[in-house]
């Protein structure tokens, strides 16, 4: 016990650093140097424990925080694009906070700490200087928009479906269901195709027949084979949006026998506002087609078959429909088989390469 006059020992060690913390033990007995370090030892355990115990609070906090964002966003609909990049920036933030509690609760000064953190964040900006980069690039591919999760693009060599747009990359999946992750600052100065872009797309097939074919017999054939598909563009888009809106409709109608006496039974307003067809338009179109809301004018887009190049061994034709962008590779091979089994019953033949030898007796 210390007596007037007396060295008074230092009752909060973590206001002080190690070495002030030192020089407050000079002088005293050895019980009383005991005494202090395990008072500290004491008061260090019981912050380390608070430091610990609110860390576990807070990670379970946050992923409560995270899931309700997650469902605030599901809920609202919002482009996954979106909710991708906000769900990482929320878990980051949150997280970066979560740390800057649990030092304060070790006794580490907290402004201190953000003072330094920010005077090293010009080192580091400067050294993570693509970092940035690639967080900018994000920013501008979620306002921009060229492409949105689930669009099929084509960018740095690499083709495949976007699965994610996050803080610093992008994820795409290849065809063969390898995930590529490729920086968002690069992507947003590169060329990109989107094939996803564009609601409907023209399907070309290159068809090789033998020298002495009717042209026009061929071509009537060819035609008649691409439109006796259903899902080719016979003249106009819009008619073929009409068309499809039809089928879903009568698909809708058939699934949801009753849908309409279910309408029929609202008030006059639910009625005038809630017609039943124009309802079971707008729910078979959002469940079964992708529908474009506008096409910004009307153009001819009836399947085409031409001749385009008098080979070495055979004469090529080329054959041009538009289809929409989901029906586009189901189409292409699709008709590939029935340009390949229905010529040959039509009577025309396939050549292959030929070469003539002619030899000289003289010799």
């Amino acid at each position: 016990m210390l007596q007037n006059g007396d060295t008074p020992v230092v009752g909060m060690p973590e206001m002080q650093d190690s070495a002030s913390f030192l020089e407050s033990l000079k002088g005293m007995g050895f019980d009383e140097v005991v005494a202090t370090v395990t008072n500290s030892l004491i008061s260090f355990g019981l912050r380390l424990m608070v430091a610990i115990l609110v860390f576990y609070v807070g990670r379970f906090l946050i992923s409560r925080i995270f899931k309700t964002v997650f469902s605030v966003l599901t809920k609202r609909r919002i482009d996954a694009s979106l909710s991708t990049f906000v769900l990482s920036l929320v878990r980051i933030s949150l997280y970066f906070f979560l740390i800057i509690i649990v030092i304060g609760i070790l006794g580490v000064e907290t402004s201190s700490f953000i003072a330094i953190f920010a005077s090293a964040g010009m080192a580091v900006g400067m050294a993570l200087s693509g970092t940035l980069q690639n967080f900018a690039g994000g920013v501008l591919i979620l306002l921009l928009k060229p492409y949105k999760v689930g669009d099929f693009i084509e960018v740095q060599g690499f083709t495949g479906t976007v699965k994610s747009i996050q803080l610093f990359n992008t994820v795409i999946n290849t065809v063969d269901n390898k995930a590529i992750i490729l920086p968002n600052g690069v992507l947003s100065t590169s060329s990109i195709n989107n094939y996803s872009l564009e609601d409907y797309r023209r399907v070309d097939w290159t068809v090789s027949l033998s020298y002495g074919t009717d042209l026009e017999a061929a071509k009537a054939a060819m035609l008649d084979i691409v439109n006796s598909d259903s899902r080719t563009v016979r003249h106009f888009i819009e008619d073929d949006i009409a068309y499809r809106e039809r089928v879903a409709e009568e698909k809708y109608r058939t699934e949801h026998p009753g849908e309409e006496e279910k309408v029929e039974k609202q008030g006059f307003f639910s009625r005038l506002f809630h017609h039943p067809r124009k309802k079971i338009i707008e729910v078979a179109a959002d469940s079964s087609l992708d529908m474009p809301v506008a096409i910004p004018q009307k153009v001819d887009r009836t399947p085409f078959v031409g001749l385009s190049e008098m080979g070495d061994s055979a004469i090529v034709f080329v054959v041009r429909a538009w289809t929409h962008s989901s029906n586009y590779w189901p189409l292409y091979f699709d008709l590939n088989e029935r340009f390949y089994t229905e010529l040959q019953q039509r009577g025309f033949s396939f050549p292959f390469p030929q070469l003539d030898v002619h030899l000289d007796r003289t010799v």
